[in-house]
């Protein structure tokens, strides 16, 4: 039987309260996603903070044009496959559509990612009522919460496609204001993505909690892409706000530890990789 390498260095475990406190000393946060062991067990021999299972699998692994198919039962088979992987990166896991529609289905969501699969954080996006309800009742039973702002996949057909939110100045401070909302209701992690970088860097000073950008600009407190965009394989046209780490480099472990060395040294991303 095939089993992953058990060689990783040993590091002390990413906490909650360790994400704050990297925010606060100013130490830049890697996060990238990962859907099954193997690319797990590469993010965490590169010492990557934070591994999200982001919903964003609908379209790098299943091949639809955007994250709107992908069920429970799909984050919580490939949750597990990826918490196999890791022993010292914290772990992510997003809230697939509709999970949210009320808080008894949101609770009972985020209990099979977490107690089932073993999550030690879920994902949700917008800063709706329901939302922040949702972000109460999950902070209320211990559950840490990452709140998703900016462009929420999930509402691509709200919004006509994957389009830059924030541009005109009332956008941004509805934005601005999500932010502080979802703070308030006990969110411990923002991902802020595909905001223009003026707002990225506005809304980071203005919340306490860590802000990890995706298209938001270099001020964030960390960054996030996709793992299958830093490769350069995902089919078609590659997001602005991503790079290839792969070109020039002969593994997919030295791509990885080239991107989370880019986001520590504050190299990446650079002002090609933003929006104004």
């Amino acid at each position: 039987m095939y089993v992953l390498n058990a060689s990783v260095p040993e590091r002390k475990p990413v906490t909650v309260p360790g994400l704050q406190s990297m925010k606060a000393q100013g130490q830049r946060i890697v996060m990238l996603t990962a859907y099954d062991a193997s690319f797990a067990w590469q993010l965490e021999a590169a010492g990557v903070d934070v591994a999200l299972v982001g919903d964003s699998l609908g379209m790098v692994v299943q091949g639809h044009r955007s994250t709107l198919p992908v069920t429970l039962e799909h984050m919580v088979y490939h949750t597990a496959a990826v918490a196999r992987g890791l022993s010292a990166t914290l772990l992510v896991a997003d809230l697939p559509f509709m999970a949210d529609r009320d808080t008894a289905h949101l609770l009972e969501a985020s209990a099979r990612l977490v107690g089932e699969a073993g999550a030690a954080m879920v994902k949700v996006e917008g800063a709706a009522t329901h939302i922040l309800d949702g972000i109460a009742a999950l902070a209320a039973r211990a559950i840490p919460v990452c709140a998703h702002l900016g462009l929420t996949p999930q509402s691509v057909h709200k919004f006509g496609g994957f389009r830059i939110q924030g541009r005109e100045q009332s956008a941004a401070e509805h934005i601005l204001a999500e932010a502080l909302a979802v703070q308030a209701a006990g969110a411990d992690l923002l991902v802020l993505e595909g905001v223009p970088t003026a707002l990225g860097q506005r809304v980071t000073a203005a919340v306490g909690i860590p802000v990890i950008g995706i298209g938001a600009g270099p001020h964030c407190d960390g960054q996030v892409l996709v793992i299958h965009d830093l490769l350069g394989i995902t089919p078609g046209k590659r997001p602005k706000f991503s790079k290839d780490f792969l070109a020039g480099r002969d593994s997919v472990a030295a791509a990885i530890a080239a991107y989370a060395a880019d986001v520590r040294s504050g190299a990446f991303p650079a002002p090609e990789h933003g929006f104004n």
